[in-house]
């Protein structure tokens, strides 16, 4: 009986997010650049003790396409660890893409220099690759950016619903052909992409809503030529076509990004290939917790005095937000150094004012300067007293805008 291939799959390790971090004055780094790679080590050393044949990076490296240097070294040690042991492919995400398209990407040093065992998913392609359990038919679709898949030509004279029904068509033609090439091997088949699957949801349980991404349907994956389909892009993990065959997988990203992560797990995923029979697993990572703390204080004689009775010490490292109603009266005696104090164990506080309607908030009372952009669009929104259902939809649109910058 041939034994099953055993797969990592990971994806969106975003290094060089520094966002709710502290800067460490011996090295001059933010403390959570460290949290993503800490998460990059926990998920290459579970690989490695588990004797990994393959791994799937699926796309997203860095925060953006220009790293700085020490993240670039950071990174490429863990990688060439991970190589070391097993080959790994290295799918280009739309943050490691230059705009340019004869720019390099930002892992194309790897290809530069031929580092063995890696393989650059640069543009679609599908090879075997051989593993110490047998040979693996591996095909990779990269992140779908116009400027590569369309003709000036296709632009011409056309809408940009026109362009993109133009678009997805490519894509969806060239996912058809990688399957076709699939079929004609008697192997496990991996595919792996990193892009939007129509039918995958954000965080929240929102559906994708990325702006003008290209999102593909589910169908267009889940053909039985593949064993399992490794996706990226999307930072929730979620099994996209439950009960189906084969297993659509987003792995989600290894960190959480912001108070819009805060539920969800974070993790990777662990496949046991075999063809027609493949099963995985998610393993979860000991990403830094996120805590909002909601308080009514708007009945309360003293606004402070009701925060501190439902705020808890914080635990150590943890990143904890306050969200706070206040009426328009109480603002101007609301201790919040207080209330940072009490939670001064964790790695980040900051305090959201929410006033009630009839009184115009500014930006200047929240601490501006600790929140992270998505929250400041949502005090925003909030001081201009915009419906929830409609706050939801834009936030959502603010973060798709921040993924593909």
């Amino acid at each position: 009986m041939t034994e099953s291939i055993r797969m990592l799959h990971f994806a969106d390790a975003h290094i060089g997010m520094e966002n709710y971090g502290r800067i460490d004055p011996e090295t001059g780094t933010s403390s959570r650049v460290r949290d993503f790679l800490d998460r990059l080590d926990e998920v290459i050393d579970y690989a490695i003790n588990h004797e990994l044949d393959l791994a799937v990076f699926a796309g997203d490296a860095f925060k953006n396409r220009d790293p700085d240097p020490t993240q670039q070294r950071e990174f490429a040690a863990r990688i060439k660890r991970l190589a070391d042991a097993a080959p790994t492919l290295l799918l280009v995400g739309n943050h490691d893409m230059p705009a340019m398209a004869s720019k390099a990407n930002s892992v194309d040093i790897f290809r530069a220099l031929q580092v063995p065992n890696i393989l650059i998913g640069w543009q679609p392609e599908g090879q075997v690759v051989e593993t110490r359990r047998g040979p693996v038919y591996l095909a990779w679709m990269p992140y779908p950016m116009r400027n590569r898949l369309l003709s000036r030509e296709a632009y011409q004279g056309k809408t940009i619903d026109e362009l993109e029904a133009i678009l997805r068509q490519t894509v969806s033609d060239i996912l058809g052909d990688l399957t076709q090439q699939a079929s004609e091997h008697d192997m496990p088949r991996v595919l792996a992409g990193h892009f939007s699957v129509a039918e995958a949801k954000l965080g929240s349980e929102r559906s994708v809503m990325l702006g003008r991404d290209v999102a593909v349907h589910q169908s267009t994956l889940a053909d039985e030529s593949w064993d399992y389909v490794a996706m990226g892009h999307i930072h929730r993990h979620q099994l996209v076509n439950p009960g189906m065959y084969p297993p659509v997988v987003y792995s989600g990203s290894l960190e959480r990004i912001d108070f819009g992560e805060e539920g969800e797990p974070k993790g990777f995923c662990w496949v046991e290939l075999a063809r027609g029979k493949t099963e995985w697993r998610f393993v979860p990572v000991q990403a830094r917790r996120f805590r909002t703390i909601a308080v009514d204080a708007t009945g309360a004689d003293d606004p402070t005095e009701a925060v501190l009775a439902q705020v808890a010490v914080a635990e150590p490292g943890e990143v904890v937000r306050v969200v706070v109603n206040l009426r328009d009266d109480q603002q101007s005696v609301f201790r919040e150094r207080e209330v940072q104090r009490t939670l001064e164990a964790a790695s980040s506080v900051s305090v959201v004012r929410q006033v009630e309607v009839g009184a115009r908030m500014r930006l200047s009372e929240a601490s501006a300067e600790a929140l992270a952009p998505l929250e400041l669009v949502e005090r925003y929104l909030a001081s201009r007293q915009v419906p929830a259902d409609r706050v939801e939809a834009l936030l959502a649109e603010a973060r798709a805008l921040m993924e593909t910058t």
